[in-house]
């Protein structure tokens, strides 16, 4: 099993500032709100239509799919706590433990467009109750964002910094299809261009190491998402949860995640690759200890990110080195 090794001590060594080298979301926010801004995640009780209902796609789901691995409010055997409770328990544990004066409310188990548009609206509306709420954003997929759903989103726009986040996962349909994403590219390049137009931030999920992907395949992932206008992208290694189709194939030795070096270069080229304006929401997946099955190394997120800034030192790079290499531009 491949470990991170002591990246602070290798960044110590080169004598380089601890400031990032990719653009951390949270800077962003603090540089345009001038406080600690903290994300509180909710379970508002959406379901998914790639997992059951009446909606025609329902079955299978994704292959890698355990919504209670990512999602902390979700609760099994059970419906989730009222909104007004997990915004009020978020903000509290925000304030003490992060220091937090201002919150994103973030809906973010399953799908948060799927359903009636009144009932959606019912939901998000309850961020009403908490000033200290300063923006809104919505996990969904690219397939469940039709006008409706952006025009409620952006009458929020008024109030509160919005941002849609859509499920991607890669830029390849060979790679959907492989996956059972129920969505193909096309999708979603529709969905980011409708939504572009309106005063609606766009954040894009991807997973790096799917099965079946080369590094090629990641790397055009990342060549796709630089020419699109975006404002944020989340990377998610592919972690596998106990329970799920990934994790048969994996007992079967029919797939093998990334091994932590692997990883570290894969994430730091597809950083190079993203333009600085970019922010960067996550880089890495995270799953409770009881559900995760592989790989190991998924399990110490404070020294992953530790390497992976200690890496982008070590090469003298940052987040938008190829970009504007590739545009003829000089690395400021």
């Amino acid at each position: 099993m491949s470990k991170p090794g002591n990246p602070a001590a290798r960044v110590a060594q080169t004598g380089e500032p601890a400031k990032a080298r990719y653009h951390r979301f949270r800077d962003y926010l603090h540089e345009k709100f001038g406080k600690r801004i903290q994300k509180i995640s909710l379970d508002a009780g959406f379901g998914c239509p790639h997992r059951g209902g009446a909606d025609h796609r329902q079955g299978q789901g994704c292959i890698y799919c355990e919504n209670a691995a990512f999602s902390p409010n979700v609760l099994p055997g059970g419906p989730p706590p009222p909104l007004e409770e997990q915004l009020s328990r978020g903000i509290r544990f925000g304030r003490e433990r992060y220091g937090a004066q201002g919150f994103f409310a973030y809906f973010q188990a399953y799908t948060n467009t799927f359903g009636p548009v009144e009932l959606m609206e019912e939901r998000y509306g309850v961020i009403r109750e908490f000033p200290q709420v300063l923006g809104l954003a919505v996990g969904t997929r690219p397939d469940c964002a039709d006008e409706q759903v952006l025009d409620l989103l952006e009458s929020f726009s008024e109030e509160y910094e919005v941002w849609v986040e859509y499920g991607l996962q890669s830029a390849h349909n060979h790679t959907l299809d492989r996956i059972r994403r129920g969505h193909t590219v096309e999708d979603f390049l529709d969905a980011v261009d409708r939504t572009s137009r309106r005063p609606i931030r766009i954040c894009v999920h991807v997973i790096l190491g799917l099965p079946g992907e080369t590094r090629d395949d990641m790397m055009r992932t990342a060549g796709m998402l630089a020419g699109r206008p975006i404002q944020g992208v989340k990377i998610h290694h592919c972690h596998v949860i106990r329970g799920t189709p990934l994790a048969e194939s994996y007992q079967k030795g029919e797939y093998h995640p990334l091994g932590y070096p692997e990883y570290l270069d894969c994430v730091c080229d597809f950083l190079e690759r993203l333009p600085w304006p970019i922010t960067i929401q996550r880089l890495l997946g995270e799953a409770p200890r009881h559900l995760l099955l592989a790989p190991e190394w998924g399990r110490d997120k404070g020294r992953i990110l530790e390497g992976i800034q200690a890496e982008l030192v070590r090469r003298g790079s940052r987040q938008g080195a190829r970009s504007e290499e590739q545009e003829g531009r000089e690395d400021l």
